[in-house]
């Protein structure tokens, strides 16, 4: 299993950078990044520094979207970090929530992430794409790779993942849910004459090492509504009790009543306060070392390739010494 470092690009830059270097050192493989123009820094310039400063660390958005910028742009940043650092990038992607909706945008639809999962891809390794109608191709690249991770939770959206993406991305630790949407996506994958275990899943969450679980849920509730946009869109799309999208997933959210996104993704968003301890707990990794390894090794069963660690926490150094010293020496 392979473990990654997600953080928000707050400033300074220069931060973000070094807790990428101590996860670099701890054993991570990759850095993650939030993508929303609006409500952090420009997460492709600091990759840039990220990359500078590692040596093996591949480094990547999770997630940006089809909407924020035009699919040259995006495939041309990508392959020209690839170009300036060898090919240790990976472009997370999905609709869109905190990036087009604070900027006043609805997140794409599926069919338009579709399209652009196979454009930016086929760019960004030098071949003609198709992009709004238009051939084009971008000459200098040489020899350029970009696996495209999709992030999902729906049914349509699982599938898509599935047929199309290098990897699935869940944004919850569930083992429950995870068995169910790792069987979706690979479902799809197979249907679509792809080998389902070449698809990379990746699950992404909350991670916080130590005894004092109250503490520890405060610090990561903030996820429960993060995710809780998703699953709001999903009931709205599907219904409550349609049965194509898990109970498990949508119960939590009856109590909802909108939300705050200057909150977005962090401790003590106001925004949160419906998430019950329950979804904490099953949503994230809570407790000692020990409880740690145990889910992992548990969803490593399931199929999961990586863990992504959102340290958007009090803990952050500590979490990635805890795991450097202790969980990645049990799992990687």
């Amino acid at each position: 299993m392979d473990f990654g470092l997600v953080l928000q690009t707050d400033p300074p830059a220069t931060e973000v950078v070094e807790l990428m270097r101590r996860a670099e050192r701890a054993g991570f493989s990759h850095g993650w990044t939030f993508d929303s123009a609006v409500l952090w820094q420009e997460p492709f310039v600091i990759h840039s520094r990220i990359l500078e400063h590692t040596e093996r660390l591949h480094v990547g958005p999770m997630v940006t979207n089809p909407g924020t910028r035009t699919w040259e742009v995006t495939a041309s940043t990508f392959a020209t970090l690839n170009d300036m650092y060898g090919n240790r990038t990976v472009c997370g992607i999905g609709r869109g929530d905190s990036a087009m909706r604070v900027a006043g945008r609805r997140p794409n639809t599926l069919a338009r992430l579709s399209e652009a999962i196979d454009a930016i891809r086929d760019l960004a390794e030098g071949r003609e794409a198709e992009v709004d109608g238009n051939p084009v191709r971008i000459p200098w690249i040489r020899d350029g790779r970009l696996p495209v991770w999709m992030a999902a939770y729906g049914p349509k959206a699982l599938a898509l993942a599935g047929r199309k993406a290098d990897g699935f991305i869940l944004q919850l630790a569930d083992p429950y849910l995870t068995e169910h949407m790792v069987k979706a996506v690979r479902r799809a994958a197979e249907e679509a004459g792809r080998d389902p275990a070449a698809v990379t899943v990746c699950v992404a969450a909350p991670a916080y090492v130590g005894d004092d679980l109250d503490h520890a849920r405060e610090q990561c509730r903030w996820f429960g509504g993060m995710v809780g946009n998703h699953v709001a869109d999903l009931v709205a799309k599907y219904g409550e009790h349609s049965g194509l999208v898990p109970e498990e997933l949508t119960a939590y959210i009856k109590d909802r009543h909108g939300y705050d996104y200057s909150h977005h993704g962090r401790a003590g968003n106001p925004s949160t306060d419906f998430v019950p301890d329950a979804v904490v707990d099953r949503f994230c990794l809570l407790g000692p070392v020990a409880a740690h390894v145990e889910k992992l090794r548990a969803l490593r069963e399931l199929g999961v390739d990586q863990f992504a660690v959102y340290a958007m926490h009090d803990a952050r150094e500590a979490v990635i010494d805890a795991y450097g010293a202790e969980v990645i020496p049990a799992l990687g």
